[in-house]
């Protein structure tokens, strides 16, 4: 496969947006382990339609205008990290879930530290909000792009983790 980039600065530092073909496949920190997502080799593009879109959308979602991403992605994974992948999709805007209550979701009520492990290798951060799930107990926990840029894009939409009556859990 031959993906296609681009970077963009954001309120979170820069992010390089990839591409598959037609359709969005990864979104990349600034300072991302480049083991995290596996992906073949990469050409700069700034032309590429689905990356325009991409970063048309990721900057009105910066500038709170808007709150769902209408974009064609391509999750590459195994098929339980896109069931995971999939369910963050689900999180609304605004919105926080546990991992417990994603592993619920998908029907894996057992597999919790599965379900943060797929989320850490999540590859279309932002887009598929992994930001959004926290820990039971209301703390944020680890993040791809780090702990402060996962509090901005909290707070950007509005949401109120502390605690939220969670109790209990690792994850």
């Amino acid at each position: 496969m031959s993906y296609t980039f681009t970077t963009m600065a954001s309120p979170v530092g820069e992010l390089k947006l990839v591409a598959n073909g037609s359709r969005l496949a990864a979104i990349l920190w600034e300072n991302d382990n480049p083991n995290r997502v596996r992906l073949g080799a990469m050409t700069e593009s700034a032309e590429a339609p689905i990356l325009l879109l991409a970063v048309a959308q990721l900057e009105e979602y910066f500038a709170g205008s808007r709150r769902r991403f209408e974009l064609d992605l391509d999750f590459t994974g195994t098929e339980f990290q896109k069931r995971v992948w999939q369910a963050l999709l689900t999180i609304p805007f605004g919105e926080t879930r546990s991992y417990s209550e994603i592993a619920r979701q998908i029907g894996s009520p057992s597999a919790v530290r599965a379900v943060g492990a797929a989320n850490g290798k999540n590859p279309l951060s932002i887009v598929a909000p992994c930001h959004r799930v926290i820990g039971m107990s209301g703390k944020l926990t680890g993040f791809a792009g780090g702990l402060a840029a996962k509090e901005r894009l909290l707070r950007l939409e509005g949401c109120d983790w502390a605690g939220a009556g969670r109790t209990g859990e690792l994850f």
